[in-house]
């Protein structure tokens, strides 16, 4: 199996870093209709996924529905690093597999952790199914 083919590539994929501020990766969930979207560090090495999930709990913390609060913190201060584990780009087939059942993507990293793309549920039921999923 070749991650490649089927990965969504970093350039192509909405991510955020984990210095943003949390309102800005609220925004950028809501713009682009995703519930949950990587997270980097500032040497891009994936860290994990936030959620809109994690968002509505670190309002509810704050004690207040209002956006603005989302401001005095960082995503890295929302974020739960346990949660949409990634793969190796050097994955096989049953590894890939058995995360895509768990998660709605899949993050890809290198040897050094570094984020390359995501491997999404759609891209890999196209590729097993010969056909070409658009980017």
């Amino acid at each position: 199996m070749n991650i490649i083919k089927m990965m969504v590539p970093k350039s192509m994929t909405v991510f955020v870093h984990e210095n943003d501020a949390a309102r800005q990766g609220l925004e950028i969930l809501s713009r682009c209709g995703y519930t949950a979207i990587p997270v980097l560090d500032e040497s891009e090495h994936y860290i994990g996924s936030v959620t809109e999930g994690d968002f509505l709990r670190r309002l509810l913390a704050e004690g207040t529905a209002d956006i603005r609060a989302l401001e005095r913190c960082r995503i890295g201060d929302v974020i739960r690093e346990d949660f949409c584990p990634s793969i190796s780009i050097d994955s096989d087939a049953d590894t890939v597999i058995g995360a895509i059942l768990d998660q709605n993507y899949v993050p890809v990293v290198d040897s050094r952790n570094t984020f390359c793309g995501i491997v999404t549920r759609r891209r890999l039921i196209a590729y097993y199914a010969g056909r070409e999923e658009p980017l």
